[in-house]
């Protein structure tokens, strides 16, 4: 090669490293469900972390303030997408069964599930694997020890938080399993009773074990001192968790399931979330159709249709992928999709009891989600539970943790709704060390033009809000808008359209119900969505916040 060639070569490469250089949003962005979480989310980043780093703070926060939602008692999904080489990993560290669980574990004599075992107290949660998360995330793709990215939850589990509405009304729903609990009413109760609002929270259990973590890693939790009082505190309360269980849990890191929509690509959740492949699933059947340009009473119909087949799929074939079997091509393919998409008429609705699967079944929410995006384009998508609001309600004394149920995610009876009114079969029935299903949907959305990050707490609702907020991305629309849209939602069974109270007019409802529909409208809303958007066009990177609840907090700088 000549001197000539080589330096014009030289420059084009280097022409290109300053492109890519500068192809970079510039500024932070964090969306999370509390001002605090945000807020030590952009302390570490300031630090020198970066997204991965922040992730570990907003979420130890959240760990420590919500406990309504998260908790080093829970576990949850962790979407990464690393910015230098286009890198995406889910960190899957998602509860699993005790060694001793079993099949029938909840079922009583007459063979009904008892749903006190299932879903309150020590019988209920499945082996924590949030703190096992965190240490993959800082060993592998963080740029800070855990030890200071831990730093501000330890010092607000100490020095204590107040607590807010959101707080209060879900302690509401709870109260009477925490009074069950001797070091939970201690803990979080104001003389026995749902604490007034402002009250300060201190945690000083909790700021001791985060302080083990902080000194041993992800062993200061799962041996040791923490290891033996949870063992000991669920074994005294009739639980089943030994140290072996603790010891041998470790974070799992899953290929993403991927799918292109309208020109974009979404990057999300993998089994054991059912989130991605049911995503993947609606989007495929409604490509075709404008959706976001047809009459509003058409489009929730059809969206509906196709909602009510991908969770029927979702009950039949998906499960633990390190147990089962899935036919994950197939249902994420687009000629699958077709074949579905078929069988929707856009006049008349589907009843569920027509698809294949079905069962007589009765009809019977916490988890939280944070979006995070680097100056450098790094992106975090994480979705933490401890299930229902304050999981099982249980504490194991010393501690200042409440321990998960996520339990109640596995199939405790075939075709028997969990407390989600979720169905499931073999393909997610209880076994020791397996993980439940979820729908826990963290989501990338990622273009051209713009990249945005996605998710929401939710339970069952989770899937069916993120699609509605990816296709407000796809309409052109702000994250302020995505979290803030009236939300609907179907899940096969039970065979209704559940809606908050503005997401129709009356006239809609008539219609829908002429169609076949049935549509409960309901009091309460649902979800707490975070959101985060680089315009890679404008170079203004955007942030939302769910505003149905005043205490989460989107901050971009």
């Amino acid at each position: 090669m000549s001197r000539l060639l080589r330096t014009i070569v030289l420059a084009l490469l280097l022409a290109c490293t300053a492109l890519a250089a500068d192809d970079r949003p510039g500024k932070a962005a964090i969306a999370s469900q509390h001002y605090l979480a945000t807020e030590a989310g952009h302390e570490i980043l300031a630090q020198g972390g970066n997204a991965f780093d922040a992730a570990i703070a907003v979420g130890s926060v959240l760990a420590v303030v919500e406990p309504t939602s998260s908790g080093f008692g829970g576990g949850g999904f962790w979407m990464l997408h690393r910015a230098q080489d286009g890198f995406e990993v889910m960190v899957d560290a998602r509860e699993t069964a005790p060694g001793a669980a079993h099949r029938d574990m909840y079922l009583d004599e007459n063979g009904e599930v008892n749903r006190d075992l299932a879903v309150n107290g020590p019988t209920a949660g499945g082996i924590p694997g949030e703190v096992a998360g965190m240490q993959h995330i800082a060993e592998h793709y963080g740029k800070l020890p855990l030890a200071v990215s831990l730093q501000p939850a330890i010092r607000i589990a100490r020095e204590g938080f107040p607590i807010d509405e959101k707080f209060r009304v879900l302690m509401g729903w709870r109260v009477e399993t925490l009074k069950r609990w001797p070091a939970a009413a201690e803990a979080l109760l104001v003389d026995g009773d749902i604490p007034p609002l402002g009250h300060v929270i201190r945690l000083p259990d909790l700021a001791w074990v985060l302080e083990q973590i902080a000194e041993r890693g992800a062993e200061g939790f799962y041996a040791g001192p923490v290891a033996e009082k949870l063992v000991a505190g669920v074994r005294e309360a009739g639980g089943i968790w030994t140290l072996e269980d603790l010891a041998n849990y470790t974070a799992v890191e899953r290929e993403p399931i991927r799918t292109m929509y309208r020109g974009y690509q979404l990057v999300t959740a993998p089994p054991p979330s059912s989130g991605g492949v049911a995503l993947a699933e609606i989007l495929n059947i409604i490509e075709p159709w404008p959706i976001n340009e047809v009459d509003p009473v058409l489009r929730t119909h059809l969206l509906v249709e196709a909602m009510r087949r991908a969770y029927r799929d979702r009950a039949i074939y998906l499960g633990d992928p390190d147990f089962v079997d899935m036919p994950l091509d197939r249902l994420t393919s687009r000629h699958y999709a077709a074949g579905l998409r078929a069988s929707i008429r856009p006049d008349v609705a589907t009843p569920s009891s027509m698809l294949a699967g079905n069962r007589e079944l009765r009809e019977g929410a916490d988890t939280t989600h944070y979006s995070i995006m680097d100056a450098d384009g790094n992106m975090v998508a994480a979705t933490i539970t401890v299930n229902t609001p304050f999981g099982s309600g249980f504490m194991p004394p010393g501690t200042g943790l409440l321990v998960n149920n996520e339990m109640d995610d596995f199939s405790a009876k075939e075709g028997e709704p969990n407390e989600w009114g979720l169905i499931g079969f073999v393909a997610n029935e209880i076994q020791p060390h397996k993980r439940p299903l979820s729908s826990m949907s963290p989501t990338f959305m990622i273009g051209e033009d713009r990249r945005a990050v996605i998710g929401t707490p939710g339970g069952s609702r989770i899937i069916t809000m993120v699609l509605l907020g990816i296709l407000d991305f796809m309409a052109g629309n702000e994250p302020e808008s995505w979290v803030a849209l009236p939300r609907f939602h179907h899940q096969y069974t039970p065979d209704q359209i559940l809606a908050e109270k503005d997401a129709f007019t009356p006239e809609q409802i008539e219609a829908l119900e002429a169609m076949g529909h049935k549509v409960t409208v309901r009091d309460r809303s649902w979800g707490n969505m975070h959101g985060v958007m680089w315009n890679r066009e404008t170079g203004e990177v955007t942030a939302g916040s769910d505003p149905r609840w005043a205490s989460g907090r989107a901050i971009v700088k």
